[in-house]
């Protein structure tokens, strides 16, 4: 006891020490610097002389800073040498609106004054007190010679007061601020430029804080928009492109090219990545990387977002040989080849249009480096691939794709599929999996779709001929006998109720604190987006969504194609033994239907079903 007593004691102290010193850190101050242009409430005009950037730091409570922009302005002090910052306070503008406005207010620490190099010190996630200074400890070992706070968005800053606690001194890396559980990326553009289009590549500095703060990638690159629909929401989606290949998180691509992808109509955030879990499971040759992360743009946060692969000729991504100009003749003219089959490749520079009237945009060659007889050459090849599915399709990749749409149930699965070609090699083969905001029942047109009798891809969105050829694979024999046998390896493989339902649980768990602070900052919960079907309520209900469709969608697929799932280790194998009064269904161990008589077979090991009694059972007879 007395050694608990003395623990306890010490460690109080040690807690009362660290405290101590943190109170002990002085108030900083320094030059005030910030965004010039201000609001005068009174005319409505623009000001420097009213309420400008100074009063967040006149010790008034009164008095308040009110930028004459909406978004991306800050005030905030150049502290003449670096300082370690332990504490930061803030109190809301004294208005009905105020306290609601420091929710999401972002400080940053820089040692440029431009803040090319800021990292973040602190989020606000509660309302202020009109009156009252609150304050809130820093975890980051950094020393900055330039601090400011970055208003939340659309709030003009509105700020009444500021302050900042710390030490002198450069500090080191060994802790940085880390929003949540999940990497914090951080990017700042040249000039504060917002990303407006998916051409001009904006020079920037890109920051990933992950391990619990504890490591840190910052390198300089650029930053576009990315993506087509997804571009209209307000949530906007970014490529990212460092300047060096680099190793990001996990990945494991070495590369400069990176997507952050938005799910702005996806309320549970992880439905790209529970189809990335699919993809795995079903071993298509190549699997996207995709993680969430929390997102900052000069200083603003911009919620949840999913780090993912851009999709590229790489050795750890689209492994396919990568052309050059000169090859444009014998075999090197065969590849590689990177396409998509893509609704909107009319909107992109390099593309084609197959001669069965589907829009294929070329992804690899680039569009400023593809020759005329390579254009030629993969638009011939690939009409001869629909023309001739079972010669130059690979029906192997086609069908692990159509599996992860189909159990998905992804409405666009065919109206965006990626593909590729090798060198020397006259099969087309497909993948990666792209694109699953819709899916996992998110879509009013198909919702809801275990009520359908039909396959999603046949009522579902698509592209030019791309029914059709699924049509005439799915109805194939031996590709049905194929898809069978694929999609029961899956089942033994983590495709089951218990193994994906744990899979999304551990999604939602691992999303719980950025979800909450991603709809803070985008407040959607009960606003119908995109093609939401229902609107839920609440990101559990989301989630539990997703659960239920899973549950029945498994069931509905075994019934379609007819299988029965036995477990790898089943209770026993009996004799053949039926009851006459009912109705047997006989099945393969891959679980292809074979009739009612069991007696009519060879001699081997069976599935049969009676009732509901489903065992395996060995048949002697012939």
């Amino acid at each position: 006891m007395a050694m608990t007593f003395r623990f306890k004691w010490l460690l109080f102290l040690v807690l009362w020490l660290q405290a101590a010193v943190t109170m002990a850190d002085d108030r900083l101050t320094g030059n005030v610097i910030g965004t010039t242009e201000s609001v005068d409430y009174n005319t409505w005009q623009l000001s420097t002389t009213v309420n400008t950037r100074e009063m967040a730091f006149d010790g008034n409570l009164d008095t308040f800073f009110a930028s004459w922009e909406r978004s991306y302005t800050w005030t905030g002090l150049d502290l003449g040498t670096p300082h370690v910052i332990t504490r930061v306070g803030w109190s809301p503008r004294d208005d009905v609106h105020g306290e609601q406005r420091v929710i999401l207010g972002v400080f940053e620490g820089a040692n440029r004054s431009d803040f090319m190099d800021a990292l973040p010190l602190y989020v606000i996630d509660q309302r202020g007190t009109i009156g009252r200074i609150s304050y809130a400890d820093v975890s980051c070992s950094r020393g900055f010679r330039y601090v400011r706070y970055v208003g939340p968005n659309d709030a003009r800053c509105n700020i009444a007061e500021i302050e900042f606690y710390g030490h002198e001194g450069e500090g080191d890396d060994s802790h940085l601020y880390q929003l949540t559980n999940l990497p914090t990326v951080s990017i700042h553009t040249e000039n504060n430029v917002e990303p407006f289009d998916k051409e001009t590549e904006i020079p920037s500095q890109l920051t990933i804080i992950s391990d619990d703060g504890t490591k840190l990638l910052s390198e300089a690159g650029s930053t576009r928009e990315r993506g087509n629909f997804s571009r209209t929401f307000p949530k906007r989606p970014y490529r990212i492109k460092f300047d060096a290949k680099q190793n990001v998180l996990d990945a494991p691509a070495k590369a400069k090219k990176w997507t952050l992808i938005n799910n702005y109509g996806d309320k549970t955030l992880m439905r790209n990545l529970l189809a990335f879990h699919l993809s795995r499971i079903l071993e298509m040759p190549y699997t996207p990387y995709g993680t969430a992360v929390d997102v900052f743009l000069n200083g603003e946060y911009k919620g949840c977002y999913q780090l993912c692969d851009q999709i590229q000729v790489h050795k750890k991504r689209v492994n396919i040989t990568e052309m050059t100009p000169e090859d444009n003749s014998g075999e090197a003219l065969t590849g590689g080849y990177l396409i998509e089959v893509d609704a909107y490749a009319d909107q992109e520079l390099s593309w084609f249009t197959s001669d069965y009237n589907t829009r294929v945009t070329i992804k690899s060659p680039d569009e400023d480096e593809i020759t005329t007889q390579q254009k030629n050459y993969i638009r011939n090849h690939y009409s001869k691939m629909e023309k001739s599915w079972r010669t130059y399709l690979d029906t192997d990749t086609y069908l692990r794709h159509f599996i992860v749409g189909e159990m998905s149930g992804n409405t666009d699965t065919y109206w965006s599929v990626y593909m590729y070609k090798q060198r020397g090699d006259d099969k087309i083969y497909t993948g990666p999996v792209w694109d699953f905001d819709l899916a996992f029942e998110n879509d009013n047109r198909t919702y809801p779709i275990n009520n359908h009798s039909q396959w999603v891809f046949q009522y579902g969105s698509y592209e030019g001929y791309m029914r059709t050829l699924t049509n005439n694979i799915t109805n194939d024999s031996n590709a049905k006998a194929k898809l069978i046998s694929i999609w029961d390896k899956a089942r033994h493989n983590g495709l089951d109720e218990e193994s994906l339902l744990a899979y999304v649980d551990d999604l939602s768990q691992q999303l719980n604190r950025s979800q909450e602070l991603n709809f803070t900052r985008w407040p959607i919960m009960n606003e119908y987006i995109h093609q939401n079907p229902v609107i839920w309520g609440s990101y559990q209900a989301e989630v539990n969504n997703v659960k239920n469709y899973i549950k029945d969608r498994i069931a509905w697929i075994d019934n379609k194609l007819g299988y029965t799932f036995v477990p790898d280790d089943p209770s026993g194998i009996s004799s053949a033994s039926v009851d006459n009064d009912q109705t047997v269904k006989v099945y393969s161990i891959s679980g292809v239907f074979l009739g009612n008589d069991i007696n009519s077979l060879p001699t081997g090991i069976y599935i049969v079903r009676q009732g509901d009694t489903t065992r395996m059972t060995l048949n002697t007879k012939r």
